[in-house]
C-alpha cells in the first residue's frame, strides 16, 4: 500500500546563539512550505518529561520525516567533558538511520578545516595532536583556548560535524551517498538552498512514497509475505 500523502516533519538541527534571526526566518519559510518544523529554539521539538534533553532530540530525529542540519562555528550546548554536543549527536544519528538529510555548513568551518590539513592535521586525532603540541594539553586549557577564540571559532568538533556530513569515514567515494553539504557565507545562502530544496514538498513526498515502498517490496522477498 502506497503511503499516504500527509504534511511532512522536518526536524531543523543547530546552534542557536549568534543565529537566532536566521532561525526564525527559516521556521517561518519551511512552514510557509507546508511542514510541520520541529526546532528546539521554537519550542517544538516534541519533549518527553521523563527523558533528558539529549534523549528527546534523539527521539525526535528517529521520528522526523526529513532532517536539516546547520554548522555553524559554534559547536553548541549541552556539552559534556569528554562528550559530544547535542547538535553532534544529532547529525550522527540522522547519519546512522539514513535519514533524508540536508546540510549545510559556514565557510569558517570549511575553511579552517582546509587550512588545518595544509598545516598537516588531516584527521581529528591529528588536530588534537596539533592542539597538545600548541601546549593545550588539557580540559582547562582547552577551554582557555575556546573562551579567546569563542567570537570565531569556539570548538574544532564543528569540523569532525563536517567530516562525517560529508561522510569522509568512507573511502570508497562510489558508497558516499547523502554527503552533499552546502557551504554558506551568510543568512541569505541559507534561504536560497532551503527555498531551493524544501519549495518541492510534493516531489520530496513523492520520494518518500516510494521509499517507503521499496523497503515493504523488500520486506515481502524477504519474508514471503506482504508487510503489514
Amino acid at each position: 500500500m502506497a503511503r499516504k500523502k500527509q504534511q511532512l516533519t522536518i526536524m531543523v538541527s543547530s546552534t542557536v546563539y549568534g543565529i537566532e534571526e536566521l532561525l526564525e526566518q527559516i521556521y517561518a519559510l519551511l512552514g510557509g512550505f507546508g511542514y510541520d518544523v520541529w526546532m528546539s529554539h521554537k519550542g517544538t521539538v516534541p519533549i518527553l518529561p521523563n527523558q533528558t534533553a539529549l534523549d528527546s532530540c534523539l527521539i525526535a530525529v528517529q521520528k522526523c520525516d526529513l532532517f536539516l542540519s546547520i554548522i555553524t562555528p559554534r559547536y553548541g550546548s549541552g556539552v559534556v567533558d569528554g562528550q559530544q554536543s547535542i547538535t553532534h549527536q544529532e547529525l550522527l544519528k540522522a547519519i546512522e538511520l539514513d535519514k533524508p538529510r540536508w546540510i549545510l555548513a559556514h565557510d569558517h568551518v570549511v575553511f579552517a578545516r582546509t587550512l588545518l590539513r595544509k598545516l598537516g592535521a588531516k584527521n581529528q586525532q591529528q588536530r588534537e595532536e596539533m592542539l597538545r603540541t600548541l601546549g593545550f594539553d588539557d580540559q582547562d586549557k582547552l577551554r582557555s583556548l575556546r573562551k579567546q577564540e569563542e567570537l570565531v571559532f569556539d570548538d574544532f568538533r564543528v569540523i569532525d560535524m563536517y567530516e562525517m556530513a560529508i561522510r569522509h569515514d568512507l573511502k570508497v567515494y562510489q558508497n558516499r551517498k547523502g554527503n552533499w553539504v552546502q557551504k554558506f557565507a551568510d543568512g541569505d545562502d541559507v534561504k536560497l538552498f532551503a527555498t531551493a530544496q524544501f519549495s518541492r514538498n510534493r516531489d520530496i513526498q513523492d520520494f518518500l512514497s516510494e521509499q517507503f515502498a521499496d523497503i515493504q517490496e523488500v520486506q515481502t522477498k524477504v519474508t514471503g509475505d506482504a508487510a503489514p
